[in-house]
C-alpha cells in the first residue's frame, strides 16, 4: 500500500475531476489533503476547473476544510448539502464565479451509494415545493448555473425527485489508523463521514481513494470489525500531523465523542435568547417519553445539555452524522455527541429519518411567513444551504422551530420572573412571504405535521394554513412587542398562555 505525503497527494489530482472531500460539517475533514491541494494551485495554477460534491461542507469559517479549495480557477462547480462552514467557497457561488448546486445533505449522503452501485441516481420526496424543486428554483445558487440537474417524475401517482448520481473520479477521506494493507478504522473519529460509500463510488466510476490517518500500524493490528474502508478500496494514504487531523475543528481531541459513558449535566454557556429558547423546546422533549429526536445546528444543539441537567432522559436524541443519543455538540464540534449510545452511517440514518422515523426534530430558522414556510437556506450575503434540514423538516411527525423574534443587537435580560428586552433586533424575521423556502408550510399543513415555533418572548403554532400565536413571556407587550414587530399574518389565540421563565435563569 503506498504512504505517501499529503503534497504528493495533491499532484495526483488532474484537471476537470469530480473530487469528492469527505468530513461531516466541522468534524472529521482530511484538512491536510485540502491544505495541500489549496497550496498546489496557489504554487502551479493546477489542477483547474474541480468539480466538487459534499453532503456537509467542511469547514471552520475562517479558512480551513474546503475553503482551501475557494480559489478562482481551480473550482469550476460544486454540488454541495451544507456551505455553512465553508463562506469562501459560497461566496464563488453568490458571486457567479462557478455553477452551484444545494441539494438536500440526505440526498448527497444517499447518493454516494447510489453512484457506487452504479444506478442512474434516487428517487426522493425531500425538496419537493422548496426552492430545490425544479418549479422553484431547481436548488441553483446563481444565475450563471445551468437548468436544473433534477427532474420531478411521477411513480404510482405520486410525485418524486430525481437526482442523478455523478462520476467521481477522486474521494478524499479520513481514518484514524490504517494497516500496512491499508485498512482504515475510525475510532477517534466522531462518525463514519460516508467514507465506505465515497470509497466504493469512486472505485466504481474509475477514480482514486485517498486516505488521510493520523497513525500507521502493522499489518493485522487491527481487528476486522474495526476496519470501516477496506485496504482493497483504497489508493494512497496519508499520515497527518495532529494538528492537521483534529477530530474537530474546536477540539483536537475529546475521548467523550468516541466513548461510551454518562455525561455529567451541565448547562451550556449561552446567550440569555438562547438559553429562554431552548428551555422552552425542553418542555416539548419533556411530552415526548421514548420519542426519537433530531437537534440540528445552533439553538437545537443546546436543548440536550439543558435537559439533561433538568433531568428529563427519556429520549433518544440524534444527528445526522450519525449519531444516537448522548449530548450533542455545539459550534464547530456539531455532529459530534458526548458518550453516544451508537454511531451508523449517515446515509442510514437519513434512510431512517425519509421514512419518517422522527418523533420529533428541533431546527432553527431564519425567517417564517404568514404561511409558516421557513426560510433557512439564504441569507443575506451568504449562502448556508439547506443541508439535512430538508430531509428532516419533511419527514419529522413533529417541527419545532427555534429562533429569536428579530435578529441584529437583540438583547434581552429576566427580572423578577419577566423577560426585558432591553435593545430590540434591527431585523423583522416573521415577514409575510419568505424569498426562499426551506420548508413548505402549507405542504406541512396538507400532511398532518404538527409545527410549533418558539421564540424569546412568542410560541406559535402552524394551524391550518396560518401562523396562531398561543404563549408570550411574561413582561411582554403583545401590541408593542409581538404584533409591531412581525409582518406575518397571525391569529392570537383566545386563550393566551404565558410562558414559563425559570427563576435560575440568568440576568444578563
Amino acid at each position: 500500500m503506498p504512504f505517501i505525503t499529503a503534497t504528493e497527494a495533491a499532484h495526483l489530482i488532474q484537471d476537470d475531476w469530480c473530487v469528492v472531500p469527505g468530513g461531516f460539517g466541522c468534524c472529521g475533514h482530511p484538512e491536510a489533503l485540502t491544505a495541500a491541494l489549496g497550496e498546489r494551485f496557489r504554487t502551479t495554477g493546477s489542477p483547474r476547473r474541480l468539480k466538487l460534491l459534499f453532503a456537509a461542507g467542511s469547514g471552520d469559517r475562517a479558512g480551513r476544510g474546503l475553503d482551501h479549495l475557494a480559489q478562482p480557477g481551480l473550482v469550476s462547480s460544486a454540488i454541495g448539502g451544507f456551505w455553512g462552514f465553508v463562506p469562501r467557497l459560497g461566496a464563488l457561488a453568490l458571486s457567479g464565479a462557478i455553477e452551484a448546486h444545494n441539494w438536500p445533505q440526505g440526498v448527497v449522503s444517499q447518493l454516494f451509494r447510489a453512484t457506487a452501485a452504479r444506478l442512474p441516481g434516487i428517487l426522493s420526496r425531500v425538496g419537493l415545493g422548496t426552492f430545490i424543486d425544479p418549479e422553484q428554483d431547481g436548488g441553483r445558487l446563481n444565475d450563471v448555473t445551468s437548468a436544473p440537474l433534477m427532474r420531478r417524475m411521477d411513480v404510482n401517482g405520486e410525485t418524486f425527485l430525481f437526482y442523478p448520481t455523478q462520476r467521481i473520479d477522486c474521494a478524499l477521506i479520513r481514518g484514524t489508523r490504517a494497516d500496512a494493507h491499508g485498512n482504515i478504522a475510525v475510532d477517534e473519529e466522531i462518525s463514519f463521514q460516508d467514507s465506505l460509500a465515497q470509497a466504493q463510488a469512486a472505485r466504481n466510476s474509475g477514480g482514486i481513494v485517498i486516505a488521510q490517518v493520523k497513525s500507521r500500524v502493522p499489518g493485522g493490528a487491527l481487528k476486522p470489525h474495526d476496519i470501516k474502508v477496506p485496504g482493497a478500496l483504497v489508493d494512497y494514504i496519508v499520515v497527518a500531523d495532529d494538528d492537521l487531523h483534529p477530530q474537530t475543528y474546536a477540539e483536537t481531541f475529546n475521548p467523550a465523542y468516541v466513548t461510551a459513558g454518562l455525561a455529567a449535566p451541565s448547562a451550556p454557556d449561552t446567550a440569555v435568547v438562547r438559553e429562554i429558547i431552548a428551555r422552552r423546546a425542553v418542555e416539548e422533549l419533556a411530552q415526548a417519553p421514548g420519542a426519537i429526536v433530531n437537534v440540528g445546528i445552533g439553538i437545537p444543539a443546546e436543548i440536550g445539555g439543558f435537559a439533561h441537567l433538568e433531568g428529563i432522559r427519556d429520549y433518544t436524541l440524534t444527528v445526522e452524522s450519525g449519531q444516537f443519543g448522548g449530548i450533542p455538540a455545539s459550534g464547530l464540534s456539531f455532529g459530534a455527541a458526548r458518550h453516544p449510545q451508537a454511531v451508523i452511517e449517515q446515509s442510514h440514518l437519513f434512510d431512517f429519518y425519509d421514512g419518517g422515523g422522527l418523533d420529533l426534530a428541533f431546527l432553527g430558522f431564519a425567517q417564517v411567513d404568514s404561511t409558516g414556510s421557513v426560510n433557512v437556506s439564504h441569507f443575506p450575503g451568504r449562502v448556508p444551504g439547506i443541508g439535512g434540514f430538508a430531509n428532516i423538516s419533511r419527514a419529522a411527525k413533529r417541527v419545532v422551530f427555534c429562533g429569536s423574534l428579530t435578529a441584529g443587537g437583540l438583547d434581552v435580560a429576566v427580572r423578577d420572573g419577566g423577560l426585558s428586552i432591553r435593545q430590540e433586533g434591527r431585523h423583522r424575521k416573521f415577514l409575510r412571504s419568505v424569498p426562499k423556502i426551506s420548508f413548505n408550510g402549507p405542504l406541512a399543513s396538507k400532511a398532518g405535521q404538527s409545527v410549533l415555533y418558539i421564540t424569546e418572548r412568542a410560541v406559535f403554532r402552524l394551524d391550518r394554513g396560518c401562523l396562531r400565536l398561543e404563549e408570550i413571556a411574561p413582561g411582554v407587550d403583545l401590541e408593542r412587542d409581538v404584533i409591531d414587530r412581525i409582518e406575518s399574518a397571525v391569529i392570537v389565540s383566545s386563550n393566551l398562555k404565558l410562558m414559563k421563565l425559570a427563576d435560575s435563569r440568568r440576568a444578563a
